[in-house]
């Protein structure tokens, strides 16, 4: 390991990470961030490919498969004659195939990335099977609750979005003048969300992101989560791809030594306009036995 970590922090036999950080007093604690009773989405709508043109209408990463949206039954069927399943009752219902990852807004699971033979805290990588994850999965996880902390790094730098390849450094982070605690869900906007509004072939790459250090200066102040609005956390180049070395990839700093978990692809633009510091945190990802992400609502509570 190139840093102190967090394996064996809880036990042998983590499988939540800094998840562990949210105690009931934690928790009772973000509570004290409601101002308002506002509640605001940072989720991405998830769109069906099938649908609409969700190619071009959500931001997404290329070679993804994009959300599929089916409906068994339709206000079309009832209309050529299909038979109500009672005395003028109708019903429609769907059904909805997601691969979250670069796709929509979603957490990932501790089981995400590794390197070598073993997942965050010694876990064996071949416990990484064809039907799932049997350690660190995103089941493992469970409801978070806790205090979001806001920095709006596009906004301190005075520019609408970051410009595709900006790596935001532990300077950046700290200029926005939040104080963070251990187990806060920290928020960064980059407004990089906002170029596919303009122009969604530019979306893809290359795109803003952290820089290591500030993934150091964030893993040392032991926050629970770390969220963005950009697809990959890292920053990505014209190709695509983080350029960093192995030892500074912030998804295994991140993921596998310190078992932080990661929100990508996140819509921060109300947050942003209500110019929101600190709030209530609150997220549920789906109980996807083995999942390595799970798509997912979170809300701010102002």
């Amino acid at each position: 390991m190139i840093e102190p970590n967090n394996w064996g922090r809880w036990g042998p036999d983590d499988e939540r990470g800094t998840l562990n950080l949210l105690t009931p007093e934690v928790v009772l604690a973000a509570t004290r961030s409601v101002r308002q009773g506002r509640v605001v989405s940072l989720a991405l709508p998830i769109r069906g490919s099938t649908s609409s043109p969700a190619r071009l209408g959500v931001p997404h990463l290329p070679g993804r498969p994009l959300p599929q949206h089916f409906m068994s039954v339709d206000g079309g069927d009832y209309a050529a004659g299909t038979r109500p399943i009672g005395p003028g009752l109708c019903v429609c219902d769907d059904a909805l195939v997601v691969s979250p990852h670069g796709t929509t807004t979603h957490l990932d699971a501790l089981c995400h990335m590794w390197t070598g033979d073993q997942l965050y805290n010694g876990h064996a990588a071949s416990r990484v099977r064809s039907y799932g994850a049997t350690r660190c999965g995103i089941d493992k996880a469970g409801g978070i609750v806790t205090r979001g902390v806001f920095l709006d790094v596009a906004a301190r730098l005075g520019v609408p979005h970051l410009d595709g390849g900006f790596r935001i450094g532990a300077d950046h982070l700290e200029a926005c003048g939040a104080q963070l605690r251990p187990g806060d869900a920290v928020v960064i906007r980059t407004g990089w969300p906002l170029v596919h509004e303009s122009d969604p072939s530019s979306y893809a790459h290359p795109q803003p992101g952290l820089s290591y250090e500030a993934g150091l200066w964030l893993a040392e102040r032991d926050v629970a989560l770390v969220a963005m609005d950009n697809a990959a956390i890292a920053a990505l180049d014209d190709h695509g791809r983080c350029t960093e070395p192995l030892e500074e990839d912030l998804h295994l700093l991140f993921l596998w030594r310190h078992g932080i978990h990661l929100l990508e692809m996140l819509w921060l633009e109300e947050l942003h306009a209500l110019a929101a510091t600190d709030f209530l945190f609150t997220l549920a990802p789906l109980t996807i036995e083995g999942g390595t992400a799970s798509p997912v609502n979170p809300l701010a509570v102002l």
